[in-house]
This record gives C-alpha cells, structure tokens and sequence, in this order.
C-alpha cells in the first residue's frame, strides 16, 4: 500500500470529520488540521504520503502550503479542495505542485478515483527511484542461442511465462538464470507491472529483512524515514530473488509466510500489508542437498519448486558458442569505440573445444578483454583472448552439479563405459574446488579481487578459502604482493 498515512486539513467541522470516516473506512491512517499552524507541526513529528487542503483557512491560504512542502525532502501529494473553485485557481494550483484539484461536495466515488490515482502515482514513482539506481549491466539481453537444449529452455518459458506459478530457476553460475527470470517477465501478464530484483548474496544479513519488507521511520539506528521494502515495490508485478540459497533460516522463515499469504509486516511495524506479486528464484546450488543439510527450510523449498527451471552449462550447448562470441564481440566493440574485423578460425575452434566453468558470463569476459586489448581493424586470435595462458584443468575435473553424467569428467565428450576411472583417480569436490580456486588465481597473476569475480563469489569467501588452504600447508605464492596487485587494479567504474 504506497499510501498509508494522510492528513485532512479542514477548518469545517462537518466536512472534516465526514472525510476522516471515509478515509478511515478504507484502512488509511488518518491525522486532521485546522490551521496551516497544526499542518506544520503534524509534517515535523511523522512522514505523510497525502494531504487533502482547503484552499481558505483561519491563519492563511492552501495554496502556501504547498510552496512551502516544494522544499521538503520527503514531500507528500496534495489534494486541493475547494467550494469556490475557478479554472485559474485550478491552474495555480497544479502550476504549485498540486496531485489533484476537487470541487466540494464530491462523491465518493470521486474520492476513490483520487486516492487510486495517488496510489499508482506513488508506487510508479518509489519504482523509478529504484530503478534508477540499478547498474546498467548486459542483464537485459536476450537470451541467444540455437540449440535444441536453448530451444526447448524457451519453450518452457513460453509455457510458464503465462502462468503466475512460483518459479525456482536453477543452474551452474553465469549460465543465464537471471535472463531466463526477465524472459519469463517479458512474455507474462505482468509485463506492464514492475520488475524488482533482489541479489540475496550481495546484501549484509542484518539488513536483508529491511531490503525484503521495508522498515519503519525509528526502526532501528538510520532508519530516519519510512521505506518501502522490494516486495512492496514489486506490487502487481514480479519479484526475482536471485541466489536465494544464501538468506538466513530466521529471513527463510518470514519469506515462507509471505509465499503462502501474500502478506507482510515491516521491520518495526505493526500493520499487516497485502501484496501481488510473482516469484522468481534463481540458485547455483542444488536445494534438495541444502535442504537435506538443514541449511535451507524443506517448507520453503516446496514453496518455491512449484515450477522447476534447470538451465544448461555453456558446454552443454557448445554449438551455440559461434553465435554468443559473434553477439558479445558486436556489443563490446560498440561499448568500447572498437573496430573489429572478426575471430580468426583457429581462435573461434580454440573457444568451442573449452569447457568454460564460467559458462556464458566466462566467454563475454574472456571477448570483452580481447577487444579491449586488441587495435582498431584487427583480427582477435588466441593471444588476446589468452587461451595459450589458460591453465590446464586436467580429464578429471568435475564440471559442476548441473553437467549431466555422460559430460562429467572428460571435457565434454562421453567416456566409454569400459574405461571408468577406478575411485582411486576420482579427485573430492573439495580438491577439484581448491584446484580451480588456485587456478583463477593464477590466471589473473595473484589479483582476488579479479579472481573472486571470474569465479562469480565473494572477495570475502575467497579470502576465507585461501586461508583455509594456507593451514593445510598449500604455498600460496607471496601473499602481500598479491594484495598489492589486488589495490593496484581498481575495478571497474573506478578507473
């Protein structure tokens, strides 16, 4: 509900108390005044999100008022009313900020049209102001391919899309989950509504409550004004929870009421609010085993796997690379003021034959730096996107939990049956991660920070897995030089 709190500024004793019942009745908190005086200090003690004014007051003009709200930084919406109303005040009004203009007596269905219309106003508005500050990264592209796996992930979407079903989309990292969420936005009836996505992983625990359901003005130290949560702003559109595998049990817990009944409370707030909205999840991890080691509620995960979407590793689709290079070097070629003639033969097959454990989001990397490092009219071939450099993974490697078995171990292409590898040749999952871990780590010539965003986790997990591997006696190389290469390198947007 964008609008929740209104003051009725009215000196007649009838009108006003008719318009605080009515207000009232429609579950709005309401405050009134007599004065623009009493006006001043109701705006000083609370934020307001509505105001419905008399244009002739004891101590001075409606019309004062709203000059004077023009130079607050929460200002709420104005409703002027009148018994006396002229087309020139009418235009003075707007002209001053005014939302809307009503000639008493009005309906109350006149009224309604009103408060419906601020309602709209001010969620469209609160949207704006969030999308705004969102990055402008390439997660608004199509999702691009010509595979039969990519085909028949599109179909899915078309079938989904239509629906309003919960929808889990599950997938190793940089595959294209949060692509797939904005397809299935683009192609539902809500697609004229809000899109409000949440990265879970990114935001620190003690404020993920407040980002999921808005806080209240003294909730806790810097809440100084009243804010509305994500799924607020989602409201009559769809909410995409991205790597939700990664809230806490007690933001699982409030979640799992939200999914059932569609309703929510703000931290340090009191009043039950009722939303619509689509989930979308997305998660590299696979919930049936966080579930089965009490990391993640089973209640939630039934939930949210109402409509399971697995998307394909890029080396499930290998076919489909010919296309994405050609796409990402026509974007970052433009992004980059960059002419480019093209992939030589030889560097495109080299692309093919990888396995890309950064699936899609690895590939648009490994381009992007090669038309940063290559010149004007030149060919790309395999000394600018680095294959050369590339450390050697080995046959065992595991590929990652989404690969299906006849891929795993042997870069793609299927072992013969007769020639399994005994148990002794099968490396741990905790051996293959630190293998890949120390080989990001090489590649990017000891920089975390740039090895942290290869392998698509946090510089602060990073560190943690580093120090875990130093007390098990693995030599990490000169420590202090990788942090000094680590501040050497800004990231991007700091350049």
């Amino acid at each position: 509900m964008p609008i929740e709190k209104i003051i009725v500024v009215e000196d007649e004793l009838i009108v006003r108390k008719s318009l605080e019942q009515q207000l009232r009745q429609r579950r709005y908190d309401v405050a009134s005044a007599e004065t623009l005086a009493a006006t001043h200090e109701l705006l000083g003690r609370d934020t307001w999100d509505l105001l419905f004014v008399d244009v002739r007051l004891p101590d001075g003009e409606g019309t004062e008022l709203l000059q004077q709200l023009q130079s607050r930084p929460q200002r709420p919406l104005v409703v002027i009313t009148t018994g006396f109303g002229s087309v020139q005040s009418a235009v003075e009004c707007m002209r001053n900020g005014a939302f809307d203009y009503l000639l008493k007596p009005y309906s109350p269905e006149q009224l309604d049209v009103t408060l419906r219309k601020a309602e709209q106003y001010t969620q469209l508005l609160k949207v704006s102001q969030h999308l705004s500050h969102e990055s402008d990264d390439d997660s608004s592209h199509e999702l691009l391919g010509r595979s039969e796996p990519i085909e028949t992930l599109r179909q899915l979407i078309r079938k989904v899309a239509r629906t309003n079903a919960t929808v889990l989309i599950q997938g190793e990292s940089g595959t294209g989950k949060e692509l797939v969420a904005r397809a299935l936005y683009r192609q539902s009836p809500r697609a004229n509504a809000p899109f409000i996505k949440v990265n879970c992983a990114a935001i620190p625990e003690n404020l993920i409550e407040s980002e999921f359901f808005g806080h209240e003005k003294g909730a806790f130290t810097g809440a100084l004004n009243k804010r509305e949560g994500r799924f607020e702003l989602a409201h009559g559109g769809t909410i995409l929870l991205d790597e939700i595998s990664e809230i806490s049990p007690s933001v699982q817990a409030k979640l799992l009421r939200v999914l059932q009944e569609r309703e929510l409370e703000r931290v340090g707030g009191n009043r039950t609010i009722r939303v619509d909205v689509r989930v979308v999840a997305t998660t590299n991890r696979h919930l049936k085993d966080c579930v089965d080691r009490k990391e993640f509620r089973q209640d939630l995960f039934f939930r949210l796997n109402v409509v399971p979407i697995c998307v394909p590793p890029l080396r499930e689709h290998r076919e489909d690379i010919p296309l994405l290079a050609e796409q990402f070097l026509l974007r970052y070629a433009r992004k980059h003021g960059v002419r480019i003639q093209g992939l030589a033969p030889r560097c495109l097959e080299a692309l093919a034959q990888q396995d890309w454990p950064g699936n899609v989001r690895e590939l648009q990397n490994v381009l992007e730096r090669a038309v940063i490092l290559s010149g004007d009219g030149d060919t790309i071939d395999l000394d600018q996107v680095g294959l050369a450099r590339w450390p050697s993974l080995g046959p065992n490697l595991n590929l990652g939990p989404w690969a299906s078995p006849a891929l795993q171990g042997n870069g793609g292409t299927p072992p013969p049956a007769a020639k399994t590898a005994p148990p002794s040749d099968v490396l741990s999952l905790a051996e293959v991660e630190k293998r890949h871990i120390l080989a990001a780590l090489a590649q990017t010539g000891g920089n975390r920070t740039h090895a942290a965003r290869l392998l698509d986790i946090s510089i602060r997990t990073l560190r943690n897995k580093l120090n875990e591997y130093k007390t098990q006696g693995v030599d990490l190389g000169d420590a202090p030089a990788a942090e000094e290469a680590e501040d050497a390198c800004p990231t991007p947007g700091q350049a």
